[in-house]
């Protein structure tokens, strides 16, 4: 599941999954979706269920001590929002309301989908073009040293 995608994002906040990746979610029966803050961007993150698993139970097992990890717990999980599509309909999936203000994507029609192999991002189309235009957004994260038990992680 790789690429740039524009999708639409309905009235009610409701995005559909682009059909090229509906086999994927099909063949591994994946209808449990969570979606949560990214730590460093204004974007999102989109999990199918087997991943969030992973990524779950790594980040509920770092030491919470550490105040940097315990931010980056408090932004993932305590944000996480897990929701269900239908595989076998449309694939619509809701992007909460704060979820979307996070994103700056609450005002948008269109927005960017960006296929990340196990994972999708959402951004706002504009903080998207920026990014890959070298640009810094003002809400970025960019100067945080991560502990070890962090840096190998892959979100």
């Amino acid at each position: 599941m790789f690429g740039f995608n524009i999708v639409s994002l309905d009235a009610k906040g409701r995005l559909s999954v682009p059909a090229k990746y509906r086999s994927g979610f099909k063949s591994q029966n994946q209808s449990k979706i969570v979606i949560t803050k990214d730590p460093q961007y204004p974007s999102l993150k989109i999990y199918p269920g087997i991943e969030w698993e992973k990524i779950s139970t790594k980040l509920k097992s770092l030491q919470g001590l550490d105040p940097i990890v315990r931010n980056i717990q408090w932004t993932i999980l305590g944000n996480a929002h897990e929701t269900e599509i239908d595989v076998n309909g449309r694939m619509l999936l809701r992007v909460p309301g704060e979820l979307q203000k996070y994103a700056e994507i609450n005002d948008q029609k269109q927005i960017a989908l960006i296929g990340m192999g196990e994972k999708f991002e959402i951004w706002n189309i504009n903080s998207w073009e920026m990014r890959q235009t070298g640009g810094s957004l003002s809400t970025e994260i960019l100067d945080v040293v991560l502990p070890e038990s962090i840096k190998s992680m892959s979100f």
